[in-house]
């Protein structure tokens, strides 16, 4: 992916079984300031798309097979040299250098989350088709949601992928990998577009897959062929007689696992106090993730866990906080705990070679800060940042926000409980029953150590 004297690279669309440019572009952030481009979609277009497709669909001879074409495309994915629209043949190191120059995805992380994509498809059963066209909306924080692209192209008559605005890169190469893998093209389409094109897009297929934030799924249309996947407000529940070292080794990979990109990183670590809470239930947990499919202060949506032991899936509704104080014997474990892991990760390399745990940086140096800000503006008078660190280091001429750990004075309605930044940061507290119980109402993921 390089840009010459002839002007930017522009990734292109891909829309009735071909690769199509577009009047209307869109910028991506490239090395050293290097000019890339990503043709999007009116929403006029989509319609007229939708309309074709009806006609088409009739003509398309059974697709038998898929779950071996999506292995291969897989594979081509992960290592293979395909050619994506407006950038050429690409090989794996090409689609490495792609996704750290515009994106900040290190390659360890790159191949980490290929392994995901492979195994989470080896492990789901067979899908049985319909005669639906199927939208995947994704997210910019990880390309892990791909396997919902995948999932789709098994068991829908076509799937539409909408990509994020910020990591565009290895949806087009997916929709490569397919086309090299032999699936028809008439099946997959690349909708690149505006937000309000999501809606459009939403209006014009029968199926939905969406990730995003709480901003976005008001805005979308509700139906029962939508699946959104919001902020997971990953939280973990320390036992009060479990040993520090123990606790730090164990919700480590919980909050730096995966640069803190997924939606089920720990954000909140919860350190269980046996006494009743003295003030009640006043505030309401939680702060909204990120705006819409492509916001910059969280993360984008739901991906799953980390695959750490022990994790719930308990989507609940929105729930309340009680009290606390972080005093007595009580709040000094949840301040030695919070401590030792604050000099866990303050150890996190910024290295993008290094095998632990990858962190990624940010080619929009403005998004790096607004998302630090945003925990920042979210502490509260009591709260202890314990990461002792510069929060931001240059890596590669771009931004690169360090884990943090923040110690919250006081629980009750606190903003940063369950707040979700593309970095890895948690806030921690001591944590009564009631606390407890009104936290992982609010989380879609809670954890606790495995027994």
């Amino acid at each position: 992916m390089r840009a010459d004297a002839a002007g930017p690279v522009v990734l292109h669309a891909f829309r009735g079984g071909e690769w199509r440019t577009s009047l209307d572009t869109a910028a991506l952030p490239g090395p050293r300031g290097a000019p890339y481009g990503l043709a999007l979609v009116p929403e006029i277009v989509v319609h007229a798309d939708r309309r074709r497709w009806e006609t088409a669909r009739g003509g398309l001879p059974p697709l038998t097979g898929r779950r071996e074409l999506l292995l291969r495309a897989v594979e081509l994915f992960d290592r293979g040299t395909v050619t994506v629209g407006g950038l050429g043949a690409q090989g794996p190191e090409d689609f490495r250098a792609a996704l750290w120059e515009t994106a900040g995805l290190p390659g360890p992380l790159v191949d980490r989350w290929c392994g995901m994509l492979r195994d989470t498809l080896l492990k789901r059963g067979e899908a049985a088709a319909d005669d639906a066209l199927a939208l995947v909306a994704l997210p910019g924080n990880t390309f892990t949601c791909l396997d919902s692209v995948l999932d789709q192209a098994e068991r829908s008559a076509a799937v539409w992928v909408r990509p994020s605005r910020r990591e565009p890169v290895s949806a087009a190469r997916l929709v490569a990998a397919l086309l090299a893998a032999g699936w028809p093209s008439l099946r997959i389409g690349l909708y690149p577009g505006e937000q309000h094109t999501l809606h459009g897009l939403v209006k014009r297929t029968d199926r939905q897959i969406v990730y995003g934030g709480t901003g976005l799924a008001a805005s979308v249309r509700r139906s029962p062929a939508l699946t959104l996947h919001g902020p997971g407000r990953g939280c973990a529940l320390v036992p009060g007689a479990m040993p520090v070292d123990e606790a730090v080794a164990w919700l480590l990979p919980l909050v730096a696992g995966d640069s803190g990109r997924f939606c089920g990183n720990v954000r909140t670590i919860l350190c269980e106090d046996g006494a009743d809470s003295t003030a009640g239930t006043d505030g309401a947990t939680g702060t909204d993730g990120a705006d819409d499919a492509d916001g910059a202060d969280g993360t984008d949506g739901a991906v799953g866990a980390t695959g750490a032991d022990g994790a719930d899936s308990t989507a609940g509704a929105d729930g309340t906080e009680g009290a606390d104080g972080g005093t007595g014997s009580g709040g000094a474990r949840c301040a030695a705990l919070a401590s030792a892991l604050a000099v866990a990760l303050d150890a996190v390399s910024a290295d993008p070679t290094g095998p632990d745990w990858p962190l990624t940086v940010f080619r929009d140096p403005e998004a790096a800060h607004r998302a630090l800000r945003s925990v920042h503006d979210r502490m509260r008078p009591g709260d202890r940042l314990l990461t002792r660190r510069p929060a931001v280091t240059e890596v590669d001429g771009a931004p690169c926000v360090l884990p943090q750990l923040v110690l919250l004075g006081r629980g009750a309605g606190h903003p940063l409980l369950g707040h979700e930044v593309p970095f890895p940061f948690a806030a921690v507290l001591t944590a009564t029953p009631d606390t407890v119980r009104a936290v992982t109402a609010d989380s879609l993921f809670v954890y606790r150590p495995a027994k």
